[in-house]
């Protein structure tokens, strides 16, 4: 019977072989964080990138968001057209805008700013998806007639993100129950969903009952803004 001769195992080649083992695991690795301050508040941002693609995405935090208590938060998909360029086409910008005032109004929270413009079909195919919409398809019925789903965004892209603020516990800002689910499939407790209907106008309402009929967000029929007076 041959025996082997057993050796143990060098601590440094069991913390090395942890080390690769956790980086093939993670989707989103942390870079940096810097004080960011806006008219709303002065935030922390975060800034993170996808390992894989190398895809860029920041979270704002403010106050303290890892004590274990439910955190105010909102998971915001870039919009160029909307959040840099005020455009009425959709609600985005509107959007932005109040979760960042009901943060600082809070005095903690976090967005996340996810770089997955146009659901995921990027900034030009959005304009494509545009000039459909344009000549009358809706915003499903637009994507759909370019090749693309509804919706490409990914959510999972999060957990690495939120883990690492240690944020276990949300009070999400959203319409859209596909965040809740996939933000709850990754182990993250949404303890209240805040709804968001802001900026509602005659350029968006189509756009918004489409959502609602077509992705099933949570939106009420009719709205009352000042924007659209």
């Amino acid at each position: 019977m041959i025996q082997c001769a057993s050796s143990a195992i060098h601590p440094l080649f069991v913390m090395a072989l942890l080390t690769y083992l956790r980086d093939c695991l993670v989707k989103v690795r942390f870079i940096e964080t810097c004080l960011l301050p806006t008219p709303f508040a002065v935030f922390n941002m975060h800034g993170f990138e996808e390992v894989e693609s190398g895809q860029e995405h920041v979270v704002l935090t403010l106050g303290d968001v890892s004590d274990g208590l439910p955190v105010l938060a909102r998971t915001h998909s870039e919009c160029l057209t909307g959040d840099a360029l005020f455009s009425m086409r959709c609600d985005c910008g509107y959007q932005l805008e109040q979760a960042l005032q009901s943060i600082a109004t809070e005095g903690r929270g976090a967005l996340l700013y996810l770089r997955q413009e146009g659901r995921g079909i990027g900034l030009l195919n959005k304009i494509r998806a545009y000039q459909l919409q344009d000549q009358g398809a809706d915003t499903v019925e637009a994507n759909e007639q370019l090749g693309f789903e509804a919706d490409l965004r990914d959510y999972t892209i999060c957990y690495d993100m939120l883990d690492h603020l240690g944020i276990k516990s949300l009070k999400l800002m959203t319409n859209n129950p596909r965040k809740v689910n996939a933000l709850e499939a990754g182990g993250l407790n949404v303890v209240e969903r805040v709804p968001i209907e802001v900026g509602r106008n005659p350029h968006n309402d189509s756009y918004l009952s489409t959502k609602a009929s077509k992705l099933g967000h949570w939106l009420q029929t009719h709205q009352d803004d000042d924007i659209s007076k």
